[in-house]
């Protein structure tokens, strides 16, 4: 459940629509249907209806909503795997396109009987929970409730929620973020910015490795950087993992969700707390309260195991063919939703169906290149990823099992929704400042007279939410850019402004459909940026490498 910076506001994002919004934005000027970036140093054209055509295809209802091992699946990857044969990239997978990724899809019922502190809480309305195991039964009775402020251990920080606890047959209570969100002066972790410790996924695990029963996450909009309405579509119905291994599999917590913040200050109310304040000490230092309070949830589970699949597909370099760079975009969005009324796809147009269009784009640019003799002297691979929207499941799995080497590895570029906003005055680098390989961009930014700056949200943990940042955690240099918040005229400001009306609350949402009226050429300009940064860096020696203060730097140095 990645943000959509850094293209879109969070102003998107803090109301749900019903179906799509009909407000129109305002005429523009047609583009050309072969978009050029002007800059010599780029000398690249971009087929602006070709990468619509992509766009549109994907989204479209016949593909359901392209969730991992349906037939939505199925059909997106007969169509990526044609667009990269006739592009005449080869697959990586020992020729083929496609690499397994074995996954486990839980269904939990909807029916579900949860009691916290004696108080029924409604499933959907106040609370989701979801287990990844293989029981077709959950039964916990009077299990302690115990909150553990921000959840977080972290010896490098002095800090530890969980001292001195024995979280056996116990449900942690846990708030969202981490503690700089709420105190950005002080010297707790990196202020606004979200640490790693902020992420849901990092809860739930330190959760497991504690030995809780379960974990249950306060959403709060502000500090999760998106309304309940993500968190309901996103975390019901079925939730895909990877097969996990004996010992992951019986360590993990059985139960694992969220609830509203209003449900929580009652938990909190009838244990006789002030949640607000349980809150603001929390944010002081490392706390952990046990409520007095039991849980009892019971539902019923389903696991089906099959395989879902990443696009692997390659362009061989020349004289350091050995030597990668990739491309990312996930494929996958949340599918189809039976029990909605009214429109039930998820057709995720600009999650990620744009993204995935981006590479495709890139990748005829490059391939191109190598027919007319101007290959790269690195090799180039382009991955649209499986599950992303599950816990980035298709990356994580390539970085564990990688095709190439990661010491061969030297850069990875990550496409995750572009910019349907129009042409901006500036580019952004969501977690500005990790890697040498930001430098790239900037240089190619420049070319386009762009400035290069942070994202506008740096609470919501951007970098630690998409694809990318699986590869980071193996001391990959790897970015997530694009857009920006400056729109390049008065005329592109007012079709933002608009556009924003009409894509208001539709991350995870039904109402993510493509639209003839997107402005395209900002993702066009964006293309270009990331397509020059590879160009400069598939055709030296450069090995770019973490920056002093990012936690990857012990993994791969800048020098």
């Amino acid at each position: 459940m990645k943000h959509l910076f850094p293209f879109c506001a969070i102003a998107l994002m803090v109301s749900a629509c019903n179906g799509q919004n009909t407000v129109q934005a305002p005429q523009i000027e047609k583009k050309q249907q072969t978009t050029e970036v002007n800059q010599a140093a780029i000398n690249v054209n971009f087929d602006e209806a070709r990468f619509r055509a992509d766009i549109k295809t994907l989204s479209s209802d016949e593909f359901e909503g392209r969730a991992p091992t349906t037939h939505g699946e199925k059909l997106t990857l007969d169509y990526l795997t044609k667009q990269f044969t006739d592009m005449g990239l080869i697959g990586a997978n020992q020729g083929s396109f496609l690499q397994a990724v074995p996954m486990v899809t839980y269904t939990p019922s909807e029916q579900q009987n949860i009691t916290l502190a004696g108080l029924p809480l409604q499933y959907r309305h106040d609370i989701v929970l979801s287990s990844r195991h293989a029981n077709e039964q959950i039964n916990i009775e009077n299990a302690p409730l115990v909150f553990v402020g921000y959840g977080i251990n972290a010896p490098e920080y002095q800090w530890n929620d969980y001292s001195d606890l024995d979280m056996q047959g116990k449900i942690a209570v846990i708030l969202i973020n981490d503690p700089g969100f709420a105190h950005p002066e002080g010297s707790q972790f990196n202020g606004l910015a979200m640490t790693y410790y902020g992420r849901w996924s990092y809860k739930f695990e330190e959760a497991s490795r504690q030995g809780a029963l379960g974990a249950i996450i306060i959403h709060d909009t502000k500090p999760a950087s998106y309304p309940w309405s993500v968190v309901e579509n996103s975390w019901t119905g079925p939730q895909q993992d990877l097969v996990l291994n004996t010992d992951e599999a019986k360590n993990r917590i059985q139960v694992e969700g969220w609830m509203t913040l209003t449900a929580a200050t009652q938990l909190f109310t009838k244990a006789g707390f002030s949640l607000p304040t349980l809150m603001e000490r929390a944010a002081d230092q490392a706390v952990n309260v046990d409520l007095a309070q039991t849980a009892s949830i019971q539902f019923t589970n389903k696991a089906q195991y099959a395989d879902s699949y990443n696009v692997v597909a390659t362009l061989k370099g020349s004289t350091q063919a050995d030597e990668q760079l990739l491309f990312t975009a996930h494929w996958d969005h949340i599918g189809k939703d039976d029990t909605k009324e009214g429109d039930q796809i998820y057709n995720g147009a600009l999650d990620n169906a744009s993204g995935t269009a981006g590479i495709m784009e890139i990748a005829r640019q490059f391939a191109a290149q190598a027919q007319q003799g101007n290959g790269l002297k690195r090799s180039v691979t382009f991955i649209a990823t499986t599950g992303e929207e599950q816990g980035l499941l298709g990356s994580r799995y390539y970085a564990a099992n990688p095709i190439y080497p990661l010491d061969k590895t030297v850069a990875v570029f990550n496409l995750d929704s572009t910019n349907i906003y129009g042409k901006t005055k500036d580019y952004t680098i969501v977690g500005k400042g990790q890697s040498e390989l930001e430098n790239y961009l900037a240089d190619a930014a420049k070319q386009q007279n762009r400035e290069v700056k942070s994202e506008r949200n740096p609470a919501s943990g951007g970098f630690f939410r998409s694809d990318h940042f699986s590869f980071a955690k193996y001391g990959v240099p790897a970015v997530f850019a694009g857009g920006g918040s400056e729109p390049l005229d008065d005329a592109t400001a007012a079709y933002k402004t608009e556009m924003e009306k009409t894509m208001k609350g539709c991350y995870h949402n039904v109402c993510d459909h493509y639209h003839e009226s997107w402005d395209l050429s900002g993702a066009l300009q964006d293309l270009g940026v990331y397509y020059q940064a590879a160009k400069t860096l598939g055709n030296n020696q450069d090995w770019p490498g973490y920056l002093v203060g990012s936690e990857f730097h012990h993994l791969r140095p800048a020098k």
